[in-house]
């Protein structure tokens, strides 16, 4: 599967994302009714919409974007390798700038893999760059595109081979494939609180940047080749 796949052309990416506010109380009335709308087929009977605040984070309307990790494939010594950035910062309209300052640096036939991406990541990532007034690169861009004319890859489609009725994590994806993952101190559940109440963003980028290396060992196996070794990952600051 995906032979053809260039690797050199593909920048795996996972974002990490958070309320906007650290608790409800502090969310504007006005938002706090438009959550209410939002959410109400989401919640269960028993919830309030204070009680389901924590999962602000998953909704762009309500979230904003604290990491975005990157990885890179390139090849030296005949030796498969991947190379992971991460943009951080608690200002999102910073870290979504420097962001798309990168992308502008990169080929415009650049392709994206990201797991869940075309539900998540890449949606997400246009919304609030919308919302922060800043110009939707052109590889995120999908309008008026065929759906084959649009290079992003999502390892989550991928291993449903046409099967709309289940969502399998990465971590799932990756134990069924013999991909090895690293162990993890924090779930995607605990990135709010590690934000903000722990305020701590580096806990929070290192587990961003294991999601990324997880994805492309993915990535590789849906390529027929095998994983990288860790001595040949590299983590630039």
């Amino acid at each position: 599967m995906l032979k053809t796949l260039d690797l050199n052309q593909v920048m795996v990416i996972d974002i990490e994302t958070v309320p906007q506010y650290p608790f409800y109380e502090d969310v504007p009335p006005n938002l706090q009714d438009l959550w209410e709308q939002k959410t109400q087929y989401q919640r269960k009977p028993e919830q309030t919409p204070e009680g389901f605040y924590d999962n602000a984070g998953i909704f762009a309307e309500f979230g904003k974007i604290v990491c975005i990790s990157l990885g890179i494939f390139y090849t030296q010594n005949k030796t498969q390798h991947l190379r992971i950035k991460s943009i951080s910062n608690t200002n999102e309209l910073e870290l979504l700038t420097a962001f798309a300052d990168l992308l502008k640096m990169q080929l415009p036939t650049l392709m994206f893999c990201a797991h869940n991406g075309k539900e998540f990541d890449y949606p997400y990532l246009c919304r609030r760059l919308l919302i922060n007034g800043i110009e939707i690169p052109v590889q995120l861009q999908i309008s008026g595109k065929k759906p084959w004319e649009v290079n992003h890859v999502d390892t989550m489609e991928l291993w449903k081979f046409g099967d709309y009725k289940n969502y399998t994590s990465l971590n799932l994806l990756a134990a069924i494939l013999n991909v090895p993952t690293p162990k993890d101190d924090i779930d995607g559940s605990m990135v709010r609180k590690v934000y903000y109440e722990e305020k701590n963003l580096p806990r929070i980028v290192t587990y961003c940047q294991k999601d990324v290396i997880t994805t492309a060992q993915v990535l590789l196996k849906f390529k027929g080749m095998d994983i990288i070794q860790p001595e040949n990952i590299t983590i630039v600051t």
